[in-house]
């Protein structure tokens, strides 16, 4: 019997509708048996302000850090907001990466899918977050790298995935499943 990996799934757009979040959802459909994909809501949390941590911390904090931190593998999923990754990600991260030497983050095997409506899919929002993933010790796949231009064409009017994007989200979940399990 394989073991089934948790997997904490991080959406840098807090619209309901988004792109990003319907990625999500059709990579949890596509993942195999071997992967537990959960949506982490990012959206309640407060800006991160070190003052206000600790014992007065934010109510939405210790959810938030006790998921990501029982999680097994984090992916995220993002747009490109001005070159970089959207505030309610970083704010994410820098939530979920304290206190000092509690990251929720560390030694966890990750994967980042950016994209975007335009063409060049999100491209810097995806290294950018890669350079934090460095810092924060997250094991991140490299290849089939995610980079998804055009991403408003990939579902119908019903929020039905198109079969052209199909394939290549398959063959991304797929690797990814394998790099969680090799990392574990």
């Amino acid at each position: 019997m394989s073991k089934t990996y948790n997997v904490a799934v991080l959406i840098g757009s807090l619209r309901k509708a988004s792109i990003n979040r319907k990625l999500a959802l059709a990579l949890a459909d596509l993942a195999p048996a071997s992967l537990n994909l959960e949506i982490l809501e990012i959206g309640d949390l407060p800006l991160y302000n070190e003052d206000a941590d600790g014992d007065t911390a934010p109510a939405s904090y210790a959810p938030f850090r006790s998921k990501l931190k029982a999680a097994d593998a984090v992916l995220f999923i993002t747009p490109e907001y001005n070159r970089s990754i959207p505030a309610p990600m970083k704010n994410a991260i820098d939530v979920g990466s304290r206190p000092y030497g509690q990251s929720g983050f560390s030694g966890k095997p990750g994967a980042v899918l950016s994209a975007s409506p335009g063409a060049v899919g999100g491209f810097g929002a995806n290294h950018h977050l890669r350079q934090c993933l460095v810092f924060l010790d997250v094991h991140v796949l490299q290849q089939p790298e995610a980079y998804l231009g055009g991403a408003g064409n990939f579902f119908d009017e019903n929020g039905v995935l198109s079969d052209g994007i199909k394939p290549f989200l398959q063959k991304f979940i797929d690797a990814y499943a394998a790099w969680v399990a090799k990392q574990a």
